[in-house]
């Protein structure tokens, strides 16, 4: 078997094998399927693996550059162990690379993983090129090393080699992974002086650079400068607007673009999905599917139009999109199922999550897919799924992050598992070497405020080694609601109006506690302040989803076409309820009017217009959900769960914090929220 040597090795170097023994040598490592090129390439790059071979078996010593057809054969094939031989059999005829060779060992060694071996060719050409370095650049920009393609290119540049329109692309993508601007418009100002300015692909990675540092400017003036303009151009100019959410302006560049691929499609529904237009994201996906339609969904844009149906809860529109995926057969793809399991627990069904989590590949379920899982487990209160689903994680060798560990202990605060949370918080650094985040003590505040430990949660406060964000101090006063403990909520809340003083919640959620107390000037003196500052409060709405189409309503709402039905529904619900053991909380009307009037107040709330709704438009067999924007009202929650013991429904809210499932008159978060 020949053996891979070392260039520096002082070992006596055996005879040169024989040409048919060197053929048959490597062939048992070679797979006949991929013994021809795959990527098209000019000859003799075209040839199949044994013709190339032959050169350098025929002849002793073999020429020089035979072996430059088989580096370039074996760059990007994974074949890194032949690559490897025939590096020692060049090194066994006492042959060393030039620039030229030494470009292509260079990339065969990178695109097989092995960049050590190709900065240790690179190092050892003693006249490099432009070649020899463009294919380091290459290497260290591909195998994530941004700062090192800097560093190499301005090598480069002192040994006064130009660069190409090979050169400029990496480097600028290095820039702006780094997002190092002075370096990138030197590039640019490299790129004007060899008269690559027009290049397609430099221009391309210019507008790309000045998207990605934020120069949106910048990267327009080399768009509008651009005499041809690649479909990437187009894209990148797309993705910069969307990014920085001037929406018209891309959906302007995209219905001019004089063609479409799968990117410029992707782009727009991605951009649309982080703008928060969930509507407009699923309807550009569904012209995709259109028969007419020249380009259709590929994993990247399933990928990206499934969080605009979490969004907006659409659990029907995602539903659908999981049986085009199986329809491609995208099934068994880790990334596809993953932002499955996220869209459906977002829609509120956990079982359907758990179901795609189950069909990912034991050896396939990487940390992503893992910690997706656990964070859903985790917003709909099932405590106990999300530790055991982390120490299934833990037992398959996948290690936990800072992303665990906050839907882990959101999972133990919701569950009311608080000695399992401070174990695991406890447990972060000194066992799993993850530092924790102010997100993860907003989440220890969070699990003993809930559980009514408010004092001791104020104390953990004083004893973070860093300054407590709104999301601590958010934690604590949403806590203290519950345990009705004015005096912590005081010292919460006036944390809160310095830290985030235009934040409407705050000031309600301490006026609410006001109002429940009959503190009704205190009250009056927020509302004032409110008013004074000019902060709007929002209101609070809920919406619900029937045959593909979202219906929204706002407390009080009269404007639904089919109001005279949901009211009526809801006038018969108060003795329907009472007569069941219902009691009304009118606690949470918030107003200083009679008892009667806040009774008729509590009626008309958004979530019970929602479900009003879906009871009269849905059969009995289907599950209700409903969203709302606002964490779910006390007296609707006690009144949802005598709906679905009457009505025998099974009911699901999503509220700004987690879901609630009611079935048969009880609630899966046990009146723990």
């Amino acid at each position: 078997m020949l053996r891979a040597l070392r260039s520096s090795s002082t070992t006596i170097l055996p005879e040169p094998p024989q040409p048919q023994a060197f053929l048959s040598t490597i062939h048992p490592h070679i797979d006949p399927s991929q013994t021809k090129c795959t990527t098209p390439k000019p000859f003799p790059y075209t040839s199949t693996l044994p013709t190339l071979l032959q050169p350098i078996s025929d002849q002793n010593p073999p020429p020089h550059l035979s072996y430059a057809p088989l580096f370039q054969f074996l760059t990007g094939q994974n074949f890194l162990k032949l690559g490897q031989q025939i590096h020692a059999h060049m090194t066994l005829h006492g042959l060393q690379p030039n620039a030229f060779l030494g470009a292509k060992m260079v990339a065969m060694y990178a695109s097989s993983g092995d960049l050590e071996s190709a900065v240790t060719v690179f190092r050892k050409i003693k006249d490099p090129t432009s070649l020899l370095y463009n294919s380091i650049i290459r290497a260290y920009t591909n195998n994530g090393y941004p700062l090192k393609t800097i560093d190499i290119y301005r090598e480069m540049h002192s040994l006064r080699l130009k660069g190409d329109n090979f050169t400029f692309p990496f480097v600028l993508k290095s820039c702006a992974n780094v997002l190092d601007v002075w370096m990138g418009e030197c590039v640019h100002g490299q790129s004007l002086r060899f008269g690559l300015e027009l290049d397609a692909y430099v221009g391309t990675s210019l507008i790309d650079f000045y998207v990605k540092v934020g120069e949106l400017r910048d990267a327009n003036k080399v768009f509008d400068l651009m005499t041809v303009r690649a479909v990437s151009s187009w894209n990148a100019l797309i993705a910069g607007y969307m990014k920085e959410g001037e929406i018209r302006v891309a959906e302007d560049l995209f219905r001019g673009m004089p063609c479409r691929n799968i990117v410029s499609w992707t782009s727009m529904i991605s951009g649309y999905t982080q703008n928060g237009l969930a509507e407009e994201a699923l309807s550009l996906f569904d012209e995709m599917l259109k028969e007419d339609s020249e380009v259709k969904p590929n994993w990247v844009t399933i990928m990206s139009v499934l969080p605009a149906c979490a969004h907006s809860a659409s659990f029907e529109r995602g539903r659908r999109i999981n049986e085009y995926v199986n329809r491609i057969g995208l099934e068994s793809n880790p990334s596809v199922q993953t932002a499955l399991i996220a869209m459906y627990a977002k829609c509120g069904s956990l079982v359907s999550a758990r179901c795609c989590f189950d069909r990912i590949l034991e050896n396939e379920k990487n940390l992503c897919a893992w910690n997706t899982m656990i964070t859903a487990y985790a917003s709909h209160g099932q405590g106990l799924e999300s530790v055991s689903t982390f120490e299934n994680m833990v037992r398959a060798g996948v290690y936990p992050d800072a992303i665990t560990f906050t839907g882990l202990l959101s999972g133990c605060s919701h569950s009311g598992i608080v000695e399992f949370g401070l174990r695991y918080f406890n447990s972060m650094q000194t066992k799993y070497s993850v530092e924790p985040r102010h997100e993860h003590y907003a989440c220890v505040v969070d699990l003993l405020a809930r559980a009514g430990r408010l004092v001791e949660a104020k104390e953990f406060i004083k004893k973070i080694p860093m300054q407590p964000g709104p999301s601590i101090w958010g934690a604590l006063l949403a806590a203290c609601r519950k345990s009705r403990n004015l005096e912590i909520a005081e010292i919460a809340a006036k944390e809160l109006f310095v830290l985030e003083p235009e934040n409407s919640c705050n000031y309600i959620l301490l006026s609410n506690m006001y109002a429940e107390a009959g503190m009704w000037k205190e009250v009056d003196k927020l509302r004032a302040r409110l008013k004074c500052e000019g902060i709007k409060k929002n209101p609070g709405c809920s919406w619900i989803e029937i045959k593909g189409k979202a219906h929204l309503f706002l407390s009080g709402d009269l404007s639904h076409p089919q109001s005279k039905e949901i009211y009526n529904l809801l006038e018969a619900l108060p003795e329907k309820i009472k007569a069941a053991g219902y009691i009304p909380n009118t606690g949470f009307v918030l107003h200083d009017i009679s008892e009667e009037e806040k009774e008729q107040n509590l009626i008309i709330h958004s979530e019970k217009l929602a479900i009003a709704f879906g009871l009269l438009n849905t059969n009995p067999e289907v599950v209700i959900r409903i969203t709302k924007n606002l964490r779910i009202c006390g007296d609707c929650h006690t009144v949802i769960k005598f709906i679905s013991k009457i009505y025998e429904r099974e009911i699901v809210v999503r509220d700004v914090n987690r879901f609630h499932h009611f079935r048969h008159g009880a609630c899966s978060c046990g009146d723990y929220w």
